[in-house]
């Protein structure tokens, strides 16, 4: 990145920011390469979150850019999905942190809550002071949770008691907010609340041994008894819909995240096969070592460019459920894809951690899955353009 720009965007998407958002992405991409990128296999190895670096995450001012509580003037959907990208081209799991603060927590408060919680939450939470989790998937719920969700809540007066469980809780061990999805026992209506991390009935274990964005503090949460006052209750979440809907915006940046680690591991794959010397020379000069790389950035540059008319569509407000979902589900499948070629290139060494492309391989397996797996997805798509819904 000589020039202080993404040397693998071949075909220069990034030229469509505005100057002052590139000034903001060009700050972001500093910060993780000196910050972030030297240590980020250790945690990983270690499965350790950094906590030290949230105060200078907040000196980013990034949380909440798309939320006028945050920032004066919100900033384009182009920008919001570069720096998903840039996140996840360098560390994964850092991305998914962010994305489950500014994205779902956040998300969930700006597109569910009354303008008074908007404004008690939001500003906070920009400025990182209080970091926010989502809590929707269960340990016997995934796929199904828009019908088969098991934990409930039950109106007291003013009061909601909250009883139930939810797994891969990201950030839960540490937030200090946590959006929890649950439903009205009397409606049967999934309904959105905002609980305390201290709040009395609430507990969040970690899970332990995973082999995938083990950077991130994913919990299991238990709710017994859980009490919440209707103040704190989302009052704009009246149904599943009103979920999916921060659904739908959330997805498209995983699909931001699945093209930053396409790019990562080319990157990876590249520097290695212009030092790897075999038969007297760098393997890059090998036809076979040539068609991995530009199948790597084949996929890449075409899933870029489908997610940055994705954010076009977004800024427009013709957005639609159909359009996050194909994207979801195509750019993670060729991530997949890609990854493989990447760990291929590397031959052994693709499997030990000193190298990091074994870390994107990894990783790639929780982008395939979380946010809707390419299935459910498939079937978004399919219903959009069938017209016929395929749901069981």
């Amino acid at each position: 990145m000589s020039d202080g720009t993404l040397d693998e965007d071949l075909y220069r998407f990034e030229d469509l920011l505005p100057a002052e958002e590139a000034e903001i992405l060009q700050r972001v991409r500093t910060f993780l390469q000196k910050e972030v990128a030297p240590h980020a296999n250790d945690w990983w190895g270690r499965a350790a979150f950094p906590h030290h670096l949230i105060p200078r995450y907040a000196e980013l001012d990034i949380a909440g850019l798309p939320y006028e509580e945050c920032r004066g003037t919100p900033v384009t959907s182009l920008l919001t999905g570069f720096i998903a990208l840039e996140m996840a081209r360098v560390d994964a799991s850092m991305a998914t942190f962010y994305g489950v603060h500014s994205g779902l927590a956040m998300g969930s408060i700006a597109r569910c809550g009354s303008p008074e919680q908007r404004r008690r939450w939001l500003p906070s939470m920009g400025r990182m002071e209080q970091i926010g989790a989502f809590a929707l998937t269960e340990p016997q719920g995934g796929s199904d949770v828009a019908a088969g969700l098991r934990t409930t809540a039950r109106r007291e007066g003013d009061t909601w008691v909250l009883n139930g469980a939810k797994r891969w809780t990201g950030n839960a061990t540490f937030a200090d907010l946590i959006v929890v999805w649950a439903k009205d026992e009397d409606s049967g209506h999934v309904l959105g609340f905002v609980v305390s991390g201290s709040a009395p009935g609430f507990t969040a274990t970690p899970i332990e041994n995973k082999i995938a964005l083990r950077t991130v503090e994913n919990a299991d949460i238990v709710l017994k008894d859980c009490r919440v006052p209707e103040a704190d209750r989302l009052q704009n979440a009246n149904g599943f819909r009103d979920t999916a809907d921060v659904l739908r915006h959330t997805r498209s940046g995983v699909a931001w995240e699945a093209v930053g680690v396409m790019l990562g591991a080319y990157r990876i794959a590249l520097d290695y096969s212009l030092e790897r010397e075999q038969f007297g020379g760098p393997i890059a000069r090998f036809q076979l070592v040539q068609d991995l790389l530009v199948r790597m950035l084949g996929n890449a540059t075409a899933c870029l460019g489908m997610v940055v008319r994705l954010a076009q569509l977004e800024d427009a407000g013709t957005f639609r459920d159909e359009h996050s979902a194909l994207a979801k589900a195509y750019c993670t499948s060729r991530m997949r894809e890609t990854v493989g070629w990447g760990r291929e290139l590397l031959a052994g060494n693709g499997i030990v951690l000193d190298y990091g492309i074994g870390r994107f391989v990894a990783d790639a397996e929780a982008l395939y899955s979380y946010e809707g797996t390419r299935e459910i997805n498939t079937l978004v798509t399919g219903r959009a353009v069938t017209g016929i819904g395929a749901f069981v």
